[in-house]
């Protein structure tokens, strides 16, 4: 069985490496100079591999059911007892599993190691230009040369972060071979506001709660540390809800972020706590009685002078920031959307309309929340797309 992957990230190297052990000679075809970009530059270079809290909602898609069908086959545990086999050591912050080195280097260097043990050959600067099914197998076609196989699993990524390899060469070849696309949009990404007021607000960050109004409709909500930017907002719960912006900006709607500075406690709470340490120091107006309870950059954009204290109470609770558009592809961690599962099979990731391709990894319509979400899917349908495509006749 001769298999030939299109992409060696992190779908592709496990894709690879696990239809190897299954017997069949595997070439990996890819466009950059070097394999794995992203995956040196996943979890700021210490390579979030995975997360001990699955569920369905941490993964994304026009079809969530999809994902969660490929993570049950081969969850966080087998991802882990995988990488601890090959000899990537694991450690477990706070749920956020990572080599023990927290270096992503050692974790490529490790899979290309067990990619070289079996053999598997990787062929850098071979950019696909068109993969031809035959009737027996497929060509697979680069700018310098035309390969044979059995099987193609394509696993090439999708646009964003085109400074670490990322383009949109994949979704070219997916929808030449007649597969629909989703159309790809920036995920785990900033948010720009609309507003003048933003460098008053740079470099302030506080724990707090987020929730995304779409046509003034709560849609989603995320948790966490909130980073105040000189162009709007950013930080994990603003990348964890920034899919369904840009999905939402796209379609043309009116979006919202509402942020909520003090999630700890409700507003009628917040307003009693304001009007006691007024009383406990009479001499201090509204805006100083602030100071100690949020950061001083936020107090006179939460509580400038014509408000009241039930008023500065509702703007801590509920402070909207119209979006104007996400940053661009440059900026954005993965993309949502990609290749429409609906014409892949749910078990083992081969196309309903061209037998014997299979995709894995980004490229698909799945995108994960952040904390090891993303490279999870990439172990996940990596395995699953190499198990199949090395199984059955040649």
């Amino acid at each position: 069985m001769d298999i030939i992957i299109v992409g060696a990230g992190a779908a592709g190297l496990v894709a690879g490496i696990e239809a190897a052990k299954n017997g069949a000679n595997v070439t990996i075809l890819e466009k950059n100079e070097k394999p794995g970009k992203k995956i040196l530059a996943s979890g700021n270079g210490r390579c979030n591999l995975t997360n001990v809290d699955q569920s369905k909602d941490a993964y994304r898609g026009e079809n969530p059911d999809f994902a969660w069908n490929i993570i049950n086959q081969f969850g966080h545990f087998d991802a882990m007892q995988f990488f601890t086999k090959i000899g990537v050591y694991t450690k477990n912050k706070n749920g956020y599993i990572y080599p023990y080195s927290e270096q992503a280097a050692s974790v490529l260097e490790i899979l290309l190691k067990e990619a070289e043990y079996l053999k598997i050959k990787i062929k850098t600067l071979e950019e696909v230009v068109k993969i031809k099914p035959l009737d027996e197998g497929f060509e697979v076609i680069s700018k310098t040369w035309t390969y044979q196989g059995d099987k193609v699993i394509i696993t090439a990524g999708s646009m964003a972060s085109p400074q670490l390899g990322g383009s949109d060469s994949g979704y070219a070849l997916a929808q030449a071979l007649g597969q629909p696309l989703i159309k790809p949009l920036p995920a785990l990404v900033a948010l720009e506001g609309v507003g003048e007021y933003f460098a008053r607000w740079s470099g302030v960050r506080m724990e707090g709660k987020v929730t995304l109004l779409v046509d003034n409709v709560p849609e989603v909500s995320s948790e966490g540390e909130i980073q105040f930017t000189d162009y709007g907002v950013s930080g994990i719960p603003i990348f964890d809800i920034s899919r369904f912006a840009t999905r939402a900006i796209d379609d043309g709607s009116q979006v919202i972020v509402v942020l909520d500075l003090m999630p700890d406690f409700t507003e009628e709470f917040l307003i009693g706590l304001l009007e006691s340490r007024i009383e406990n120091c009479p001499y201090k107006n509204l805006q100083e009685s602030l100071v100690g309870l949020i950061p001083k950059k936020m107090i006179p954009i939460v509580a400038n002078t014509d408000k009241t204290l039930r008023e500065v109470a509702t703007w801590i609770k509920c402070y909207p920031v119209l979006v104007k558009r996400a940053h661009s592809l440059l900026q954005a961690q993965v993309c949502s959307g990609g290749v429409d599962t609906k014409e892949l099979n749910p078990q083992t990731l081969e196309s309903k309309l061209v037998p014997g391709l299979y995709f894995a990894g980004e490229i698909v319509d799945v995108d994960g929340k952040c904390g090891g979400y993303n490279l999870q899917w990439a172990w996940s349908s990596g395995t699953i797309a190499g198990k199949n495509a090395s199984q059955g006749e040649k």
